[in-house]
C-alpha cells in the first residue's frame, strides 16, 4: 500500500457526497421491522418545513446522530425517524410575507387560495432542510420521512382531537387568552413567553360616586381601565374597611363599578386597591367569576391592539393603538388631575414567541385541552424513575411546570395547519357542535353545518410525532416494533411545547412512555453569551463551515466542547478558531493514515495472534492504552457524556497513537532494527479500532480511510455498518503503561528543558537520570533508542554527571534529571537574557507591590480590580523566582 493512493491533503468536499450516497445505496440507514435485534429508537425533533439549518440544528443532529450510530455498531436495529413540521405561525408568516411583496393579502387571495399557495411553497421549500441534514451527516431512515400534515398523520391528528372530546378532556370554553396582535391568533402559555423589561406603575384616583374622595389603583396597563367591573380589595385590609360597599366612577367617564373584597389581592402590592378587567387580564377574569355579581366582561382593546370605538372609551382615544392610546390617556388623566403619581416598574412581560410582539390577555371563545388528568401519568413517571433528564437538573424544571399546568388553549386563528374537526349547525334553535373524524355537511335536524375557522396549535400535531410517525392510530407493524422509543435529544427551550407533552400523549394514547431518557443539550452562544440569531447578526450557517472545513470538522468541534448541558461558545466572525478542533484534528488523522497506509507491506502480526505474541513494551502499552480508550469511550457515550467521549478518543488518537507509538515504531517499520512484523499489527489494529471508536464522531474521514484498509475496497465494507469494538481483557496491561509513562515523562522532561533554555531543534544534548528504581531504570534501558530519537538525546547515562551547569528535573515516579547545557547554549547570553527578564520582572512587581500598599486604592477600587492586581503580583513573583533558580542553575 502506497501513500500514492491517498491524497495528500484531506479534501472534505471531494469525498462528502460520494461517501453519502454509498451509505444510501447499501441501504445502511434502513430499519427492518423483521429483525430480531434489539431495537433503538430516535425520533428527530422535526424542523421546521421553510427553516434553513442554523447551529442549533448542527448541534442537534450531531448528538443525534452519534447516537444512533453507535448504537447500530453495537449491534442494535437503530432507527433515527426523520421527518417535517407544518410549523403553522412560522410558514403562514414567510408566505404572507411573500404574497405581500406582490401588494396582496391573504384575505385577498381567500382561505382555499391561500392554502394552495402555501402548498405550493412548502412543496418547493420542504426537502431542502433534510438536504441539509444529510450534509451533516445525518444516518436518518428517509425512507421512514413523515411530514405532519401528511395524510395519514392528519388522520392521527384528528383521531386524538375527537378521542380526547368524547373523553371530557377537550372543550371550548370563554376565557382570557394570550393574543398576538402581529400574527392575530391566540397563543397558549407556553407560546406566550415572558421577558423582563423597565415599566412603569401609574397610580391612578378613582372618583368615590358620592364625592367624599377618591380610592387610589396602582396598574401598568392603564389603558385598560375603560374595561373595569370593579376594584377590590383585601378583606382584612384595614385601610379601606370605610369603603366598603361604595362606588367609584372610571376617570374620563361616567361609568360606575363597586368596590368589593378578594383574597386574591396582595395587600402589599401597589395600593392594595386592585381594578378588575375580566375581559383583559386571567386574573381578573377568575376574581369576576369567584365575586358572581353577573358582572359583564368589556371588551376596550381589539384584535389589532387598538381601542375600541364604544360609550366606555373616551373618543379620544378611539382606534389608538394601546402604545399610542396610553401616552394619550396619561396627557387627559394628568390634565384632570386623576393621575396621582407614576414609578419606575421592573416586571415581565409575555411576548409572542414567534415575532416578540408584547401579546394582549384578550378575552375569547378558543377551544382548551384538559391538562391535569393527563399530566399525572408523566409526572409519576418521572418519580418512579421511568422517565429521566440528562442533566438532572431539567427534571426538576419539568415536574415544577406539570405541577402547575393549566388548561392548553389549542385554537389558533391561522389558515395553515389542522383545520379543527368540529363543525357548527346554523340552524335556528339548534346549535349543536359536531367534533367527528370525518368532514361532516349535514346536521340531524337538516340544518346545514359550518366546520370551525381555526387550525390547531401546531404543538397539538407535533405531541403526537414519537406515535403517530409509527402509524398510530392504526396497529402497524412499525409501531409494535419500534414504540415505545429509548432517546430524545433536543434544546431545553421546548422542553414545555413539545417534550413534557408528547410524554402525556404517549401515556394517554398508547399506555406508555415515548422515550426512557431526555438529553437536553446546551444552547449555542456567541462570545458575549447571546443565543445565536438572525435578528441579532451573530449566527453562523453549518453549511458554510462544511463547505470550508468539511461536516466532520463541524461535528467534532461541537462535541468537544459540549459539556453536558453547557451552552457552547462560538465565534461567528472567527470561523477559523470556532473550528480549528476539529479541522485541526481530520487533517492529522489524514497525515496519520498517510504513514500507516504506507508501512503496512510486509509481513504483520494478525490480530487474534496478538494476545500470545512476544510483543515490545510500546506495543504492549499502545495496545493497552487502546483497551482502556474502548471502555471508556463507550461508558461515556452511553452516559451522554458527548465531550468526554471526544475528548478521550482525541487523547488516544494524537497524544498516544500519533505522538508516540508511530514515533516509537518508526525504525521498526523502517526495517532499522527488528520487530517490524509485530509493529505493523499493533499499529493496523490500533489504528483500525481508533477509526471505529471515531466514526460516530466523524463518519465522513473514517468510512474514507476505511476503504483504505487492506481488504476494505475488496471486501466492499462498509465502516458505518462495522461491530463497535470491544475490550480484550488480555490485552490490558497495567506494567507496560506504567513502565511506558516513565519513557513519556523523561522525554517530555528533556523536551521542556530544552524548550526552555532555548536548546536548538535540532541539536543534540546529553540526560543523565537517577532512577527511583530498577524497573524504571530497566524501561529507559530498554527504550534508549526511542528516548534518543524523541528527545534528541545523544548520550542517556545513569552514572552521576560531571558538569554542574544544567537543567533539572524531578518525574513523577521520583526520578531524577539532569541535562548538561554548557556545550549546548551560549551560556553567558543566557544568563544576561534571564537576568535581564529578572529585572523586568522586579520592576514591575515593585509597581504592583507599592499599589496594592496604597490604603486609598485597596478601599476605592473595584474588588474585581484589586484581585486582579493581587493575582498579577503573584503571578509575577513566581516568574521571577523560576527565572532565578535557572539563573543559579547555569552557574550565573
Amino acid at each position: 500500500m502506497t501513500t500514492t493512493q491517498l491524497a495528500p491533503q484531506f479534501d472534505p468536499a471531494a469525498i462528502e457526497s460520494t461517501i453519502y450516497q454509498r451509505w444510501l445505496d447499501a441501504g445502511v440507514f434502513t430499519a427492518d421491522v423483521t429483525s430480531g435485534r434489539e431495537p433503538y429508537v430516535i425520533v428527530i425533533p422535526p424542523p421546521n418545513v421553510t427553516s434553513v439549518l442554523h447551529m442549533g440544528h448542527g448541534l442537534d443532529v450531531t448528538f443525534q446522530d452519534l447516537m444512533i450510530r453507535f448504537e447500530r455498531m453495537r449491534g442494535r436495529e437503530a432507527l433515527w425517524l426523520p421527518g417535517t413540521d407544518h410549523a403553522g405561525i412560522a410558514t403562514q408568516n414567510v408566505v404572507e410575507r411573500l404574497i405581500a411583496t406582490e401588494g396582496q393579502t391573504r384575505h385577498d387571495l381567500g382561505r382555499d387560495a391561500f392554502e394552495r399557495r402555501v402548498w405550493d411553497h412548502v412543496k418547493h421549500t420542504g426537502g431542502k432542510i433534510l438536504d441539509q441534514l444529510k450534509a451533516v451527516g445525518a444516518s436518518c431512515d428517509w425512507s421512514r420521512t413523515r411530514f405532519t400534515l401528511d395524510e395519514a398523520y392528519s388522520a392521527a391528528v384528528r383521531q386524538a382531537f375527537v378521542q380526547l372530546y368524547d373523553e371530557g378532556l377537550l372543550y371550548r370554553g370563554f376565557r382570557v387568552i394570550h393574543w398576538c396582535p402581529r400574527c392575530l391568533t391566540s397563543l397558549s402559555d407556553e407560546e406566550a413567553e415572558f421577558h423582563d423589561r423597565a415599566g412603569k406603575m401609574y397610580h391612578i384616583k378613582y372618583p368615590l360616586a358620592d364625592g367624599s374622595g377618591y380610592a387610589t389603583v396602582a396598574t401598568t396597563r392603564p389603558e385598560t381601565m375603560f374595561g373595569d367591573v370593579c376594584l377590590v380589595r383585601h378583606p382584612d385590609d384595614e385601610r379601606y374597611a370605610a369603603l366598603t360597599a361604595k362606588s367609584v366612577r372610571i376617570p374620563l367617564t361616567d361609568v360606575e363599578i363597586p368596590i368589593d373584597v378578594s383574597t386574591a389581592v396582595e395587600r402589599e402590592l401597589g395600593t392594595g386597591m386592585l381594578k378588575v378587567t375580566p375581559a383583559h387580564d386571567a386574573n381578573d377574569f377568575d376574581i369576576a367569576n369567584e365575586l358572581d355579581r353577573g358582572f359583564d366582561r368589556p371588551v376596550v382593546i381589539d384584535e389589532h391592539a387598538r381601542m375600541v370605538a364604544s360609550e366606555r372609551v373616551p373618543q379620544a382615544l378611539h382606534g389608538l393603538d394601546r402604545d399610542a392610546a396610553r401616552k394619550k390617556l396619561l396627557e387627559l388623566l394628568d390634565a384632570e388631575g386623576f393621575l396621582e403619581k407614576v414609578e419606575p416598574y421592573q416586571h415581565a412581560v409575555r411576548q409572542c414567541y414567534r415575532c416578540n410582539t408584547v401579546v394582549e390577555p384578550r378575552l375569547s371563545d378558543q377551544w382548551f385541552v384538559r391538562m391535569k388528568s393527563l399530566a399525572e401519568p408523566a409526572l409519576q413517571a418521572y418519580r418512579d424513575g421511568k422517565i429521566r433528564f440528562v442533566p438532572d437538573r431539567w427534571g426538576k424544571v419539568y415536574e415544577n411546570w406539570l405541577n402547575e399546568i393549566r388548561d392548553w388553549n389549542i385554537s389558533r386563528q391561522l389558515w395553515w395547519g389542522h383545520r379543527i374537526p368540529a363543525w357548527y349547525c346554523e340552524a335556528d334553535g339548534c346549535g349543536k357542535i359536531i367534533v367527528s373524524q370525518r368532514d361532516e355537511a349535514e346536521c340531524e335536524c337538516g340544518g346545514t353545518l359550518r366546520q370551525d375557522e381555526d387550525v390547531l396549535d401546531t404543538w397539538f400535531s407535533s405531541w403526537l410525532w414519537p406515535l403517530a410517525t409509527f402509524g398510530w392510530p392504526e396497529e402497524t407493524e412499525d409501531l409494535k416494533r419500534f414504540y415505545p422509543g429509548h432517546t430524545l435529544v433536543t434544546g431545553p427551550d421546548i422542553i414545555f411545547f413539545w417534550v413534557a407533552r408528547m410524554i402525556m400523549a404517549g401515556y394517554h394514547f398508547m399506555g406508555d412512555r415515548p422515550f426512557h431518557t431526555v438529553y437536553l443539550h446546551g444552547i449555542v452562544r456567541d462570545p458575549q453569551h447571546r443565543k445565536m440569531s438572525k435578528s441579532l447578526g451573530n449566527g453562523i450557517d453549518p453549511l458554510d463551515v462544511i463547505e470550508r472545513f468539511g461536516a466532520d470538522a463541524l461535528r467534532f468541534t461541537s462535541l468537544a466542547g459540549a459539556a453536558t448541558g453547557q451552552d457552547i461558545i462560538m465565534h461567528p466572525d472567527d470561523l477559523d478558531t470556532s473550528f480549528a478542533v476539529g479541522r485541526n484534528f481530520a487533517n492529522k488523522i489524514w497525515n496519520v493514515a498517510r504513514f500507516v497506509l504506507s508501512n503496512l507491506d510486509g509481513p504483520l502480526t494478525p490480530r487474534d495472534e496478538l494476545e500470545s505474541a512476544d510483543l515490545e513494551l510500546a506495543d504492549r502499552w499502545i495496545l493497552s492504552r487502546l483497551q482502556r480508550t474502548i471502555g471508556s469511550v463507550t461508558e461515556h457515550l452511553h452516559t451522554f457524556r458527548m465531550n468526554d467521549a471526544a475528548t478521550g478518543i482525541y487523547q488516544f488518537f494524537w497524544g498516544e497513537l500519533a505522538d508516540w507509538y508511530v514515533e516509537q515504531v518508526k525504525p521498526r517499520l523502517y526495517g532499522d532494527v527488528p520487530g517490524g512484523e509485530h509493529a505493523r499489527g499493533c499499529l493496523l489494529v490500533a489504528f483500525e479500532d481508533a477509526l471505529r471508536l471515531l466514526h460516530p464522531m466523524m463518519p465522513f474521514i473514517t468510512e474514507e480511510l476505511w476503504g483504505y484498509l487492506p481488504g476494505g475496497r475488496d471486501r466492499g465494507s462498509l465502516l458505518a455498518a462495522e461491530a463497535w469494538p470491544e475490550t480484550v481483557a488480555a490485552l490490558a496491561d497495567d506494567e507496560a503503561e506504567a513502565t511506558f509513562a516513565a519513557v513519556q515523562a523523561l522525554v517530555t522532561a528533556i523536551r521542556t528543558i530544552r524548550a526552555e533554555y532555548g536548546v536548538k531543534q535540532g541539536q543534540e544534548i546529553g540526560a543523565h537520570v537517577e532512577p527511583a528504581s530498577a524497573q524504571t531504570r530497566a524501561a529507559l534501558e530498554a527504550e534508549r533508542g526511542t528516548i534518543s530519537r524523541l528527545a534528541k538525546v545523544d548520550v542517556l547515562s545513569f552514572e552521576t554527571p560531571k558538569d554542574s551547569v544544567g537543567g533539572h528535573a524531578v518525574l513523577p515516579d521520583g526520578s531524577a534529571v539532569f541535562v548538561p547545557l554548557g556545550n549546548a547554549i551560549d551560556v553567558a547570553a543566557e544568563c544576561e537574557r534571564l537576568q535581564s527578564e529578572v529585572d523586568r520582572l522586579e520592576t514591575q512587581l515593585q509597581q504592583v507591590t507599592m499599589k496594592l500598599r496604597n490604603e486609598k486604592f485597596t478601599a476605592r477600587a473595584p474588588a474585581e480590580v484589586v484581585e486582579r492586581e493581587r493575582r498579577k503580583e503573584q503571578a509575577w513573583r513566581e516568574q521571577r523566582d523560576t527565572l532565578a533558580a535557572k539563573r543559579g542553575s547555569l552557574g550565573c
